[in-house]
């Protein structure tokens, strides 16, 4: 198994990088030989060899940076998309994928132009919440928190429906975008530690065995904490 993560030194905040180290501890518990590559600016990079492919959230500023050198990559990962593999991208990584970012100075950035949502950026203030989101491939809900300062719009195909705080806007109740197996979300968390399921799930999709998931004790009880405690703010702020 060979999981890619992608701009690792630049897209690392929010501790994103703890989704590859689940995801490789889980299928090495499960008798997977898990290799990670951590590449970056300028290095040779072929995505179809690879089973997994993972970029997490940067400042505006490193985006941008991460903007420009993905471009050449944008074909092979549009194939790499479409053959149905699994990718995750986090934050503003999700954002380079649309068509267009517009900064908060008007300036506009095309985007890969992979999907068809648009993002605008605004700098008066961060829009940040915890949430529970739902999605119709897993049978429980995930929980996690949102850090942003854009709003994106046009989006077609949304990866969750979003049952308590804020979704793709502030007042969108859909989040993040799917396309097969590519999974974009401003959810950090980090999203797979916090949500074993969403982790399991994923794993499944790299590896054809019946995963052992024992281990993940913890990481269910987490959830289960995460989830108890924000059901109660939700059913505050609704009374």
């Amino acid at each position: 198994m060979k999981i890619l993560h992608l701009y690792h030194d630049l897209m690392n905040l929010y501790g994103d990088y703890a989704n590859v180290e689940a995801l490789r501890r889980l299928l090495e518990e499960n008798g997977e030989t898990v290799t990670v590559d951590r590449l970056s600016i300028g290095d040779d990079i072929t995505l179809g060899d690879y089973d997994f492919v993972f970029v997490g959230s940067g400042t505006e500023r490193n985006s941008r940076v991460a903007l420009e050198d993905i471009r050449r990559l944008s074909d092979d990962l549009s194939a790499y998309i479409e053959s149905g593999k699994p990718a995750l991208f986090i934050g503003t990584a999700y954002e380079l994928l649309g068509k267009t970012i517009t900064d908060a100075s008007g300036r506009v950035y095309e985007g890969l132009g992979l999907f068809d949502f648009t993002v605008k950026e605004q700098n008066k203030r961060r829009i940040v919440s915890d949430v529970i989101a739902r999605c119709d491939f897993l049978d429980r809900e995930l929980v996690g928190f949102i850090n942003k300062c854009s709003d994106i719009t046009d989006i077609t195909e949304p990866l969750f429906s979003i049952r308590f705080g804020i979704g793709n806007t502030d007042t969108d109740k859909s989040e993040g975008v799917r396309r097969k197996n590519c999974f974009c979300t401003h959810i950090t968390g980090p999203l797979l530690v916090k949500n074993p399921h969403m982790l399991t799930y994923i794993a499944g999709l790299i590896s054809d065995k019946a995963l052992n998931t024992d281990s993940l004790l913890y990481n269910e009880r987490g959830w289960e904490l995460s989830m108890n405690e924000l059901n109660k703010v939700a059913k505050q702020l609704s009374t």
